[in-house]
């Protein structure tokens, strides 16, 4: 895999296909595999005339990563995701992240407009704007000296997660300790890019997707039928209004 260099971290990615680009980033414990290659997305993408493009957030998957809360959370990571576009020299690239990559691609949309034509937040409504809860169940988890320790459902089930993708449990508790910095309601408001907020139905950690939709012009929803927010990425409902959202952007382009 492809790597180039952000803030000192040697980050890993995948640039496949051809045609419009599209920057896939992943949510926290995940890596660009195991949320877009393995589900089929990548596949499916450049089937449709794409070219591909798939970080590993730092701390994740094959990209350097610390152990100090500090060097983590969304804005710098929307950082990594524009020196990735800049190493590239892509502008106007349509975005789609999952749930921490939600959050990751809002920074990214805010702070460097020109970089994002459209926007699509999988697994995170109104939870960008109030927080996901407490992070420390899930840091506990990740460091604890084996998951049979863990009582706390979600932090069993991050735990059991980075065991299964073989993350570096010290660097995730790192990111879910850092300083995590509210997006405002005036904030999202001023997204102006077409927008798609694609939740599941069962999603007990993201929030409303209509709640988040409406405080931005160009947004609509995707409601994922009966998918909790550990499954629906790969739910085929997602994968089909996704294509279908990213070929109205198109035409819009070329209007």
């Amino acid at each position: 895999m492809p790597h180039f260099e952000s803030a000192g971290l040697r980050l890993a990615y995948l640039d496949e296909g051809r045609g419009e680009p599209v920057l896939l980033i992943h949510g926290f414990a995940s890596n660009k595999q195991v949320n877009w290659a393995y589900p089929g997305w990548v596949e499916m993408l450049v089937e449709a005339g794409r070219r591909v493009i798939a970080i590993d957030n730092r701390g994740h998957g094959e990209s350097d990563g610390t152990h100090d809360p500090d060097d983590y959370g969304a804005p710098a990571m929307a950082e990594d995701a524009r020196r990735l576009l800049e190493h590239l020299d892509l502008t106007g690239v349509d975005v789609m992240g999952y749930s921490m990559g939600a959050r990751i691609t809002a920074f990214l949309t805010l702070n460097h407009p020109d970089r994002v034509r459209s926007a699509i937040f999988g697994g995170l409504g109104y939870g960008m704007i109030t927080g996901i809860g407490n992070p420390e169940p899930i840091a506990s988890a990740l460091e604890a000296e084996k998951l049979s320790d863990v009582k706390d459902r979600t932090g069993r089930a991050f735990r059991a997660f980075a065991e299964q993708t073989g993350s570096d449990r010290k660097a995730l508790a790192a990111c879910m300790r850092s300083s995590r910095q509210r997006i405002s309601q005036d904030e999202v408001a001023r997204i102006s890019q077409p927008v798609l907020v694609a939740v599941g139905t069962r999603d007990e950690i993201a929030g409303s997707a209509a709640d988040l939709a409406k405080l931005m012009p160009r947004a609509e929803v995707l409601d994922i039928p009966n998918r909790d927010h550990m499954v629906a990425v790969g739910d085929k409902v997602y994968k089909e209004g996704v294509l279908a959202f990213l070929e109205s952007v198109s035409r819009e382009g070329r209007a």
